[in-house]
C-alpha cells in the first residue's frame, strides 16, 4: 500500500496519475470516460493502471478523486427534487433575487426558473435580528406545522434558510433537527452550515443547490464508494473541492456544492506545483479538455480566490478557485449562426458519440476532427496508438462546411481553429486584461488533452513569448489531485469597526474560528505535525457594498488594528490603484482555512540528456492555412533534460500532442517541463 492516485473524470476521458511513495516513481494512465456511470470508469482504469505495472489494485493506499457529477447535474438541470424552507415575508426571495437582468443588453433573456416551485416553499413565523437577537420565537406548533408541510411537499431534499441565520442559528438547527428526526429517509441542508455569511439571496441560493445536489451525489459517491470496497477496501478516498482542497466522502455528500467547479480546480493545483518547479511565479493556465477550457490567473504563485459565482445560471457564494470556463474543448462543434458566420462551440460533441473521427457515429466537424485533417494530430490516433482515428472521417464532416464557404478542406479547418483559438483569447482577457494584468508578463502554461495543441495561437494573439508546458499536460488535474492537501474553509460574519477599540472583538471572532478548525483537526484524524490554518478578513471601506480580502496569515500573533488598516490600504490600492488613509474601515467577514498536510511526491530528479532527440517519424502538417510542412514528429518520452529543439515539430505522448511552430524553440527543463520560445 504505498501508491496515490489522483483520478479526474473529464467528459471524454477518465485520467490517473500515479505516485509510488516507495520508489519515487510516477505514472499516468486514460480510459474513455463513462458518462452514464463515471464509477465504472474509475474502477476500470485503476484496474489497468495497476495492472500494466505488475501490481493489483491491495497497492493504493489514497485515491483523490475530481468529480463533474455536481457541474453536470447544474448544467443539465438532473438534480433532486427540493423544498424550502424560509423566514415568513421571505418565500419569493429564490425568484426576486437581485432585480437584475441576466445580460445587460438583452432584454428578452431570463433568469433560469427557481430549483424550487412556489408550492414546494414552505414559511415559519419566526424572526432573527440582524444582531442576533430573536424577536419572534420560534415555537414548537411552527416546527411541527413545517414538518408537516415539507411531509406533504414529499420532495428528496430540504433547503433551510432563515433570515440572519447566519449570526444565530438556533432557528435553524430546531427545524432541521425535526426535519431529519421526522423524515430521516430524505436529505435536509441548513444554510448555517453550508455557508454561514451574509447576502441573504446569494446564502439562500447556495443552500437550495447544495440540497439539489444532495441526492445526486450522495447516489454517485454512494456508487463509487461501493464498487472501492468490493475492488480496494483498503483505498482512503477524498473528493477535490472548488476551493482547491480535498474533503472525506462524508462531507462531501453533506456539502455536494462545494464540488461545483472540482475538476478545473484541480488543474489549477497541478498547476501551481508544476509553476513552482519551473520556477515560474507567474502564469496564466489553459485546461484545453474535451468540452471546455478553463483559464487562470496565477501571480506570484497564487491562484486567486473567487466567493460569488454562477454554475448553470444560479449564484453560488462558496470560495472557489477564480477560473474562467467557456465551451472550447476539442469535442466543439462547428456550426452556422444566423448571421452566416461559423461558429464553434460551446455545444460539444462530448464523448458519445465524440468526434466524427472517433467513428462512433459523430459527423459534425468538431476542433479534433480539424487538428486531424491539418495533420497536427497523428493518423495513429490517441493514447499511444489504443484509440484510433479516422482521417477520412474527420475530412467528409469538413465537406459541408467548406462548400458553405467556397474553402478547401484545409483552410476550413484552420478557420475553425482559428476561432476557438480566439474564443480562448477573449476568456485571457477576461482575466488579465480587464482586471488590469499585462499577459507578455506572465508565461502561458497549456495542459489537459488539447491545450498544447493551441498554446502557441493563443500566445501570440496575447503577445505573450514563453509557453510552459508540464510533463504530463493531458494528466495534469489528476496530478493536482495528489498534490493537494486536506481542506477545510469557515467564516464568521461580524461587521465589526476597525478602530483602536476593535482588538478584543478581533479576537473573539478568531478565537471561535481556531475552535472550529481544531476541531474539523480532530473530526478527520490531522495529526499535530500535519496542521495548519491561514486566516483572512474581507474588508471595505464604510458605505461600500463589496468586500477586499486580506490575507494575515496564521494571524498570531494578531496584528495592531492600524496595521490591519495599512494592509487594507495597500490592498485597496493594488486592486484599484487608489486608496484614502482618512475613510472609515470596516471588517465584515473573519476567514479562517484549515489545511492537514498530504504527503507530495519529492521533486523529480533525471539525467541530463546525452545526445541530440531523434525524430521518429516524419509527415505533412499544416502550420497555417497557406501549405503543409514536412515536419519531424519527436517521442516526449525520449526528451530529457537540456534536450532542444527549433520548429517545426510535432511531439506527441499518451496524454496530448505538443506543436513547435517554424522558428520556435524549445528547451527541456530539468522537471521535464517543455519550454517553448516563441519566435518575433
Amino acid at each position: 500500500m504505498s501508491w496515490s492516485v489522483g483520478v479526474d473524470v473529464g467528459g471524454t476521458f477518465t485520467d490517473f496519475y500515479g505516485f509510488d511513495d516507495a520508489t519515487g516513481e510516477s505514472f499516468v494512465h486514460k480510459t474513455p470516460s463513462s458518462p452514464e456511470d463515471p464509477a465504472r470508469a474509475i474502477v476500470a482504469g485503476l484496474t489497468e493502471l495497476t495492472r500494466a505495472r505488475g501490481a493489483g489494485l491491495d497497492v493504493v493506499a489514497r485515491l483523490a478523486h475530481g468529480t463533474t457529477v455536481a457541474t453536470n447535474a447544474l448544467l443539465q438541470r438532473r438534480g433532486g427534487t427540493v423544498a424550502l424552507v424560509t423566514t415568513e415575508g421571505f418565500r419569493d426571495l429564490i425568484e426576486i433575487g437581485r432585480q437584475i437582468r441576466p445580460h445587460m443588453y438583452d432584454l428578452q433573456a431570463d433568469h433560469p426558473a427557481p430549483l424550487v416551485p412556489r408550492e414546494a416553499r414552505v414559511t415559519v413565523a419566526e424572526r432573527i435580528g440582524a444582531d442576533g437577537a430573536v424577536r419572534r420565537p420560534l415555537t414548537e406548533h411552527d416546527v411541527a406545522a413545517a414538518v408537516a408541510a415539507i411531509r406533504a411537499i414529499d420532495a428528496e431534499a430540504t433547503a433551510v434558510c432563515l433570515l440572519f441565520a447566519f449570526v444565530n442559528p438556533e432557528h435553524e438547527r430546531r427545524l432541521g433537527a425535526a426535519l431529519e428526526a421526522a423524515l430521516p429517509e430524505r436529505y435536509v441542508s441548513l444554510s448555517c452550515e453550508v455557508q454561514p455569511e451574509f447576502r441573504e439571496y446569494e446564502r439562500l441560493s447556495t443552500t437550495v443547490l447544495n440540497a439539489y445536489l444532495q441526492p445526486v451525489m450522495a447516489r454517485y459517491l454512494g456508487a463509487l464508494a461501493e464498487r472501492m470496497r468490493t475492488a480496494a477496501p483498503q483505498v482512503k478516498l477524498g473528493i477535490n473541492q472548488s476551493s482547491g482542497g480535498l474533503m472525506s466522502v462524508e462531507r462531501a455528500r453533506r456539502f455536494p456544492i462545494r464540488t461545483a467547479l472540482s475538476g478545473p480546480a484541480a488543474g489549477a493545483v497541478g498547476a501551481l506545483h508544476v509553476a513552482g518547479l519551473a520556477g515560474r511565479p507567474n502564469v496564466i493556465t489553459l485546461d484545453m479538455g474535451g468540452t471546455s477550457a478553463d483559464i487562470c490567473l496565477i501571480r506570484d504563485g497564487v491562484a486567486g480566490t473567487g466567493f460569488d459565482r454562477a454554475v448553470g445560471g444560479f449564484p453560488v457564494r462558496m470560495p472557489m478557485i477564480d477560473i474562467n470556463t467557456i465551451g472550447a474543448g476539442g469535442g466543439s462543434i462547428a456550426w452556422f449562426d444566423r448571421d452566416g458566420l461559423m461558429k464553434v462551440g460551446p455545444t460539444s460533441a462530448g464523448a458519445v458519440p465524440g468526434p466524427a473521427c472517433y467513428g462512433a457515429g459523430g459527423t459534425a466537424a468538431t476542433v479534433t476532427d480539424a487538428n486531424l485533417v491539418l495533420g497536427r494530430l497523428s493518423p495513429r490516433g490517441l493514447l499511444g496508438g489504443r484509440m484510433a482515428l479516422d482521417r477520412d472521417a474527420a475530412a467528409r464532416a469538413h465537406e459541408a462546411l467548406a462548400a458553405r464557404l467556397g474553402f478547401t478542406l484545409e483552410r476550413t479547418a484552420h478557420g475553425l481553429i482559428s476561432i476557438v483559438v480566439s474564443n480562448m483569447v477573449r476568456a485571457i482577457r477576461a482575466v488579465s486584461v480587464e482586471r488590469g494584468h499585462d499577459p507578455r508578463r506572465f508565461s502561458l502554461m497549456p495542459f489537459g488533452g488539447a491545450g498544447a495543441l493551441h498554446a502557441t495561437e493563443v500566445a501570440r494573439a496575447l503577445a505573450i513569448r514563453e509557453i510552459v508546458v508540464p510533463p504530463a499536460p493531458g494528466i495534469l488535474c489528476a496530478q493536482g489531485l495528489i498534490v493537494s492537501d486536506l481542506k477545510e474553509d469557515f467564516v464568521r460574519t461580524a461587521r465589526t469597526a476597525l478602530d483602536a477599540r476593535a482588538g478584543p472583538a478581533l479576537l473573539a471572532q478568531l478565537t471561535a474560528l481556531r475552535a472550529d478548525a481544531e476541531a474539523w483537526f480532530a473530526a478527520e484524524a490531522v495529526a499535530p505535525a500535519e496542521r495548519a490554518i491561514a486566516v483572512s478578513l474581507d474588508m471595505r471601506y464604510v458605505g461600500q457594498n463589496f468586500e477586499l480580502s486580506v490575507e494575515l496569515g496564521t494571524a498570531d500573533p494578531l496584528p495592531h488594528p492600524a496595521a490591519l488598516a495599512a494592509a487594507f490600504l495597500a490592498a485597496h490600492e493594488r486592486s484599484y490603484g487608489f486608496a484614502n488613509a482618512q475613510d472609515p474601515v470596516e471588517i465584515v467577514n473573519f476567514r479562517l482555512v484549515a489545511r492537514g498536510r498530504q504527503r507530495r511526491p519529492a521533486p523529480p530528479r533525471h539525467p541530463p540528456a546525452s545526445g541530440a532527440p531523434a525524430a521518429v517519424g516524419r509527415r505533412a502538417v499544416w502550420f497555417d492555412a497557406a501549405a503543409a510542412t514536412d515536419t519531424p514528429i519527436y517521442e516526449r518520452a525520449a526528451l530529457a533534460p537540456f534536450h532542444a529543439l527549433t520548429g517545426p515539430a510535432v511531439i506527441e505522448q499518451l496524454d496530448a500532442t505538443t506543436l513547435l511552430f517554424p522558428g520556435d524553440r524549445l528547451a527541456v527543463d530539468q522537471a521535464l517541463n517543455l519550454v517553448i520560445e516563441i519566435a518575433p
